[in-house]
C-alpha cells in the first residue's frame, strides 16, 4: 500500500440539497451479479475486448495483451496503481466520517494540459498489479472502515477492475463502488458496468468539443460525455444517501470552472438539468490553477476569479441543480 494522495475538491457553495433516506442494510449491485454468475461472464467479455480494445471512447482497437504502443492509456494487461488508501478530501457524500476508499489508477485516456495529477496520469507513476493484488486493496479498504471503494481514473482499466472485483466479492467485499472518471467513457464499457457500479462520479469537463480538443486532446468529448451521462443516469438514477448523508447509489457530476468560461458552464449544466435530471447532484469546483503545461496555453494560464466562480454557481442555482457540499435534510 502507498500513501494517501492529497487531492482538493472545490468549495461547493451553499445550495440546498435533498436526499432520499435508505436502509442501512444496503447491498451493492454487484452481489446479485456474483450470485447469478453474470459477473463472471462480464469478466470474460471484458477480457476478450482487450484483444481489440474498445473499453474507452478512444477506440484504439489495439491488442493490449501484446502491446501498449498506440494506446493513449499506455496500459497493457495489468493495471498500474499509484495509491490505495482512505481519502477524506472527496465530496461529503463520499467521504462521510470514515473516508472514501480510493484506488488511484495511473495513466489516463485524456491528455489535459492542466492536469493537477500529471505525474500519475501523464507519467504513469505507480506499480503494476495483478487481479489478486487489486482485490486485496479493496478488501483492506473495507477492513479500514471506508464507506465505499472509489476507482479514480478507471476508464482504461474496466476489464482489470471487473476481474479483481469478482475475487474481492467472493471474499466478502460488500461496499458500494464509485466509478470516478474523466467522463470520456465508451458505451461498451458502461454496458459491462451496468449492475456493477453503484455510484457514478464523472467529470463533465466541457460543453464544446472544440475546446476539449484544444486542452484535452480529444475531438468528440462533449458528444461522448453527454451520451455517457445519459447511460450512467439510466443505470443508477439520482444520488441516494443513507440516513447519515453517505452516498449509496446514483449519479454525482463534477464540473471544473475554467478561466474565461472556457468550460462553457452554461451549456454543461443546462444539458444536465434538461437532458439528465434536474435532481442531479453536482459539484461545481473552483480549484482550477494553471499547472503542468497550462502556462503555455493562453486563456488557461491564470487561476479563475471569484466573480467567475460566483457566476458558475448562479448558473447552477438557476437550473435548480443540487450541490454536493452540505449534508441535506431527509426526504423519503
Amino acid at each position: 500500500m502507498r500513501g494517501v494522495l492529497a487531492l482538493a475538491t472545490g468549495n461547493c457553495g451553499d445550495a440546498r440539497v435533498l436526499f432520499q433516506a435508505v436502509s442501512t442494510e444496503f447491498e451493492p449491485a454487484y452481489v446479485r451479479l456474483l450470485e447469478s454468475g453474470e459477473l463472471e461472464r462480464r469478466v470474460g467479455d471484458a477480457r476478450g475486448r482487450m484483444a481489440s480494445c474498445d473499453l474507452c471512447a478512444r477506440y484504439c482497437r489495439i491488442n493490449r495483451y501484446e502491446t501498449t504502443k498506440g494506446a493513449v492509456c499506455r496500459t497493457g494487461e495489468r493495471a498500474v496503481v499509484n495509491s490505495s488508501a482512505p481519502h477524506h478530501g472527496e465530496e461529503p457524500p463520499l467521504r462521510g466520517s470514515r473516508g472514501s476508499g480510493t484506488i488511484f489508477f495511473s495513466w489516463c485516456n485524456l491528455r489535459c494540459v492542466f492536469c493537477q495529477n500529471w505525474e500519475i496520469s501523464h507519467k504513469g507513476s505507480g506499480q503494476e498489479v495483478g487481479p489478486e493484488q487489486l482485490a486485496r486493496m479493496m478488501l483492506v479498504l473495507q477492513e479500514l472502515g471506508c464507506h465505499n471503494i472509489n476507482f479514480v481514473t478507471p476508464s482504461h482499466v474496466v476489464a482489470q477492475i471487473l476481474e479483481a472485483l469478482q475475487l474481492a466479492a467472493e471474499e466478502g467485499l460488500r461496499l458500494p463502488l464509485v466509478y470516478n472518471t474523466g467522463g470520456y467513457d465508451s458505451l461498451e464499457a458502461l454496458e459491462l458496468l451496468d449492475g456493477v457500479v453503484d455510484i457514478y462520479m464523472p467529470d463533465a469537463k466541457y460543453g464544446s468539443s472544440e475546446i476539449a480538443h484544444r486542452y484535452s486532446h480529444v475531438r468528440d468529448y462533449a458528444e461522448v460525455n453527454q451520451a455517457a451521462l445519459r447511460e450512467m443516469h439510466r443505470q443508477v438514477g439520482d444520488l441516494v444517501l443513507d440516513e447519515h448523508g453517505v452516498a449509496q447509489r446514483g449519479l454525482l457530476v463534477r464540473h471544473l470552472v475554467l478561466p474565461g468560461d472556457l468550460a462553457n458552464t452554461e451549456e454543461v449544466l443546462g444539458f444536465i438539468a434538461r437532458e439528465i435530471s434536474s435532481g442531479t447532484c453536482v459539484n461545481v469546483m473552483d480549484q482550477y490553477r494553471p499547472v503542468y503545461r497550462a502556462h503555455g496555453h493562453p486563456g488557461i494560464d491564470r487561476p479563475i476569479t471569484r466573480p467567475e466562480y460566483r457566476r458558475a454557481l448562479e448558473v447552477m442555482r438557476r437550473y435548480g441543480l443540487w450541490h454536493a457540499d452540505k449534508r441535506p435534510p431527509a426526504r423519503v
